[in-house]
């Protein structure tokens, strides 16, 4: 087993190479206010975070990662563009025991930069290519913007679409909605039953027959929610060829410049995309100018739909032997800044390196 001596050796020289950059180290809170993670993540986040009640300050959480207080700090007063660098611990709840730890040291990197996006994401990727090199690690990259896009150009309605953008984070879900919002399967039973009992009678109707009112809905949200079932089992479902474009980009996988022109084939059937396979093109270009060539860059539009759910663009991971977590990863979250940033947005991108399994990896190259 690597020493707590040897990782902490490991993370100090991470993080030294991050400031040689010009990266302004930054510290952050070890408890967050819970508060503003439900706002980002919804319920779902107490699975995955320890949350604790603090007598004073209301719901706590020990600190899932450094890119939510790192963005709060810049978008409060920080100078443009910037770059931040940090290490420290964070904490993910694990549902079972395995290989993945729940407190580990992270080593992080973050920047702003209005200017030039895509040459941001291209600079990040590069500093950790360049500094994870040495392990022969295995490169993964994605763009969640395309499939966002995709999705925001379907012929179909607002609730059918924020509904798959909603949980593009959960890639069975995600299937499960696109095979029945495409006709592929039928309607859930139960919300059959439900819609043909709606048929008969208002939903104000139910609403009296079932008795009295149990849980925290009121009649009011209740009728909308029937409503709103209505209303979806009544919409027509996708067009075929969407349909068939949005499986095609679940599935595609290639080298990069191979996968653009892929997405260049499909643009004219999906014009939606086209301002996100051109910051695509932008990126692999700015790429080929740092040394890395995206002819063998590996490419999948699905990569990065299981991390935190704030990353709306390029996203890239870099992956040791086996089935162990990413040795590193990272992508682009501008929607989150112009969430924390009450009113003002900058675009962003950041990434982290696990500074234990780097040293584990390293032990085992000697």
């Amino acid at each position: 087993m690597t020493s707590r001596a040897a990782i902490r050796a490991e993370a100090e020289s991470l993080f030294a190479a991050f400031k040689a950059t010009g990266a302004q180290p930054v510290e952050a809170e070890t408890l967050l206010p819970a508060e503003i993670l439900l706002d980002l993540y919804g319920e779902d986040i107490r699975a995955r975070a320890y949350i604790t009640n603090d007598p004073l300050r209301g719901e706590m959480v020990l600190r899932p990662d450094f890119t939510v207080p790192v963005v709060q700090a810049h978008m409060k007063d920080g100078a443009e563009p910037a770059r931040y660098c940090y290490m420290g611990e964070v904490f993910r709840k694990q549902d079972h025991l395995g290989p993945r730890a729940s407190e580990y040291l992270q080593v992080g990197y973050e920047l702003f930069d209005r200017a030039a996006p895509e040459a941001a994401d291209a600079e990040l990727f590069a500093l950790f290519h360049g500094l994870l090199a040495p392990l022969g690690l295995r490169p993964a990259t994605g763009d969640i913007g395309i499939l966002m896009a995709a999705v925001h150009g379907l012929s179909t309605t607002p609730r059918r679409k924020a509904a798959l953008l909603r949980h593009i984070w959960r890639p069975a879900r995600f299937r499960k909605l696109l095979d029945r919002f495409s006709g592929r399967t039928p309607m859930p039973a139960a919300r059959a039953d439900l819609l043909a009992r709606l048929g008969a009678d208002s939903a104000a109707a139910l609403i009296v027959a079932a008795g009295p009112q149990i849980g925290m809905r009121s009649e009011a949200e209740i009728a909308a929610r029937a409503n709103a079932l209505i209303e979806d089992a009544e919409t027509p479902a996708l067009k075929a060829p969407e349909a068939a474009l949005l499986y095609d980009l679940l599935t595609l996988q290639a080298p990069a410049r191979a996968a653009l022109s892929h997405l260049r084939g499909i643009t004219p059937m999906l014009p939606a995309i086209e301002p996100a396979v051109d910051r695509f093109a932008k990126r692999l270009d700015a790429l080929e100018r740092h040394g890395i060539n995206p002819s063998d860059l590996p490419f999948e539009a699905s990569h990065g739909r299981t991390s935190l759910e704030y990353y709306d663009g390029f996203v890239f991971s870099f992956h040791g032997p086996g089935d162990l977590p990413p040795v590193a990863s990272g992508g682009r979250y501008d929607a989150l800044t112009a969430m924390l940033g009450q009113g003002r947005s900058i675009p962003a991108v950041g990434g982290v390196i696990r500074p234990a399994m780097v040293a584990a990896l390293r032990e085992d190259v000697q």
